[in-house]
């Protein structure tokens, strides 16, 4: 390896001890019991903020169809069936700011229709957010870690067989990064274990031998997001937000931003040409979630006892190369 960019203070030597014995499953399963008990506002993601515009989408968010567009800039997210006969919304167009219905013409605004109503949403500049699920505290706004103030961002969505406290328990491992994920790191080491917060330094591939060498933390700001915080290196203040909305029982969306940022002269100019650095951003996040949605639909088969392979859901365990494997064939579909 050849590292690039800001050197790093070394590590205290420590006796190194095999992955698999660090990646201690009843520290990763605390973790997230502890993640999943945050509160969540009410709040999900639904997309990248560039894709949602004036045409209506479908999306289901906590086993409801919504009908997403914007509405003079703003973001309307609503029941997807009409209120007089039930046609499903997303047919049909925008005029004046108001979703109108394919089948009889009903156009429907911010003010709503008898018991069709508008839902609360919120357009951070990078993701749009809508206030769905009504059994938690609701807050005004969702609960967002800080964010660089200049960035260059990226915006994957995937969808995966499997619930938010899986891809949640995902990020609080990353013990696999090296071993399931070699095309992307070359070295990790997590340098503070605690449930509620790991701090990492990671050597990340560049280029054939050249890696970028930083520090970073992982922590759970709610129960459905985590938040990875470059805090040495290059790149200090960037951060990768990955968020689990629920689409109904057994399926969830894992959305994924990149926030990148940099102190470097250079970084103006990135951020001019951000549309031609984007695709790169967002092809890099989505081979990483690949696999890692493998990962994730694994935990979920071992864990509701879908698993055919006789492993106990309780062990959470895999069998070691089998996530790989479910990775080569989640490439392949």
């Amino acid at each position: 390896m050849i590292r690039i960019g800001r050197p790093l203070p070394e590590l205290p030597p420590t006796k190194a001890r095999p992955d698999w014995v660090e990646a201690d499953p009843r520290f990763i399963e605390e973790a997230t019991r502890r993640a999943m008990a945050r509160e969540g506002g009410g709040w999900c993601v639904l997309d990248d903020s560039r894709k949602i515009g004036e045409t209506p989408r479908k999306l289901r968010v906590a086993g409801r169809d919504l009908v997403v567009f914007r509405s003079d800039g703003r973001v309307v997210a609503a029941p997807n069936g009409c209120p007089h006969m039930g046609a499903e919304l997303h047919q049909g167009r925008v005029e004046n700011g108001r979703i109108v219905c394919p089948w009889h013409g009903l156009a429907l605004g911010l003010e709503g229709h008898g018991r069709w109503q508008c839902l609360p949403t919120h357009d951070d500049g990078v993701l749009v957010w809508v206030r769905a699920i009504a059994t938690e505290t609701p807050t005004d706004r969702p609960i967002l870690s800080p964010r660089p103030a200049r960035f260059v961002s990226g915006v994957v969505r995937m969808a995966a067989r499997c619930e938010p406290e899986d891809i949640v328990a995902n990020r609080l491992d990353p013990w696999h990064g090296t071993h399931y994920h070699p095309h992307s790191f070359a070295t990790l080491r997590v340098t503070d274990k605690d449930p509620d917060r790991l701090a990492l330094r990671v050597s990340y591939r560049a280029f054939g031998p050249l890696v970028v060498e930083v520090d970073c933390t992982f922590h759970a700001p709610t129960r459905r997001s985590i938040v990875m915080t470059i805090t040495g290196g290059d790149g200090a203040g960037s951060v990768v937000e990955t968020h689990a909305t629920p689409i109904h029982d057994g399926r969830c969306a894992m959305v994924e931003a990149t926030i990148a940022s940099s102190d470097r002269k250079g970084f103006r100019f990135a951020r001019r040409v951000a549309p031609l650095l984007r695709p790169f951003i967002e092809q890099r996040a989505a081979r990483l979630w690949v696999e890692d949605v493998a990962y994730a639909e694994r935990r979920y088969a071992l864990r509701t006892g879908a698993a055919d392979d006789g492993i106990r859901s309780g062990a959470l365990r895999a069998v070691p190369g089998s996530d790989r494997g479910a990775a080569a064939g989640a490439r392949r579909r």
